[in-house]
């Protein structure tokens, strides 16, 4: 599964208040939260976003609360996948649930905003087109690309139950 898209890049501690603001929590609807996403940290963030781009960030990203609002305020915006230091725990888990695809790398330092990424993840390897230069990471295992392909866990659970599905 391959992914290209441009890199907006973040610091380390990126919160999900960050990410998404308490007052938008009302609401599920990911293309909804999506308008408001990073808008505390980046105002100007939604508007620079074109479907298929790719966060970068450094340690720790996804801290805080354990809302699933905020990786569907990255998916809702466009946004296809994270790479980062490190993710936290909670996020790790919610991005999964709603198939937004993440990898950890050490070599975030060297992307700089605005290059062009290619993410193939089932290799585990992350090439930066404007700079040529390749960083390898661990391979997205099949079955969390699947949980991609589909949108998400709950999409992959209804697909298993319809008939014919193998």
């Amino acid at each position: 599964m391959i992914i290209k898209g441009k890199a907006h890049k973040f610091g380390d501690n990126i919160n999900t208040d960050d990410i998404i603001s308490a007052k938008y929590l009302v609401s599920t609807d990911a293309k909804e939260l999506g308008r408001h996403c990073m808008e505390t940290i980046a105002p100007d963030f939604i508007n620079k976003v074109s479907p298929g781009d790719i966060i970068v960030a450094g340690k720790n990203f996804g801290c805080g609360s354990s809302r699933e609002h905020a990786p569907l305020a990255i998916k809702g915006s466009g946004i296809a996948a994270v790479v980062g230091i490190s993710f936290a725990a909670i996020f790790f888990r919610n991005a999964i649930n709603i198939g937004l695809p993440f990898l950890e790398t050490d070599d975030v330092g060297k992307i700089k905003d605005g290059d062009e990424l290619q993410i193939d993840l089932s290799n585990g390897i992350i090439k930066n087109i404007t700079q040529a230069q390749t960083y390898k990471t661990e391979p997205f295992p099949e079955f969390l690309q699947a949980i991609v392909r589909q949108g998400g866990l709950l999409n992959l659970l209804r697909a298993a139950k319809r008939p014919g599905h193998k």
